[in-house]
């Protein structure tokens, strides 16, 4: 069996509790099991951590970041995530950085930059995130951001330095 084509960075938060999984750390827990009965085989989890919510939000998140090895091409992998977060009753209420149960990005691919209607990679986003940044230094820490070169620990560190 060959090698799988693609390696993703995957960033997963939620701060809702799941009816059958409970708190959301162990929503986490499970979607990371989750992920393994896919078209992906996770090849490093990271901890779980915990972060204040970003806009309307109040409750706090949990989040972590999982790097899977998959055929599947970008918008294949965006279909498969989600889908996992529909079978984890993704609720967010309609607005943008609310509540929610489960939510997947694609942080980085290794295919480099992608960009449709759909999706974008390298997330938009994640480079002024802790909350993303610091799980992803668990599971890829040398992994180089394709637009401006920078590992994941360079980014945490400058994001640090500018007090985030």
């Amino acid at each position: 069996m060959s090698e799988p084509a693609h390696r993703y960075l995957i960033a997963l938060g939620g701060n809702v509790r799941h009816v059958r999984h409970g708190a959301p750390a162990r929503v986490l827990a499970a979607a990371m099991d989750g992920l393994v009965r896919g078209p992906t085989q996770v090849m490093a989890r990271s901890r779980i951590m915990q972060s204040p919510p970003v806009g309307p939000s109040r409750r706090t998140y949990a989040n972590a970041a999982v790097l899977v090895a998959t055929d599947l091409d970008p918008p294949e992998m965006l279909d498969n995530l989600k889908s996992l977060e529909h079978r984890f009753d993704r609720a967010t209420g309609g607005q943008r950085w609310s509540a929610r149960t489960l939510d997947c990005d694609i942080v980085l691919w290794s295919g480099g930059a992608w960009c449709d209607a759909d999706l974008t990679i390298p997330h938009p986003e994640y480079r002024r995130r802790d909350f993303v940044l610091i799980p992803a230094l668990d599971v890829a820490p040398d992994w180089r951001d394709p637009l401006g070169g920078l590992t994941i620990r360079q980014l945490l560190f400058r994001l640090r330095r500018q007090g985030a």
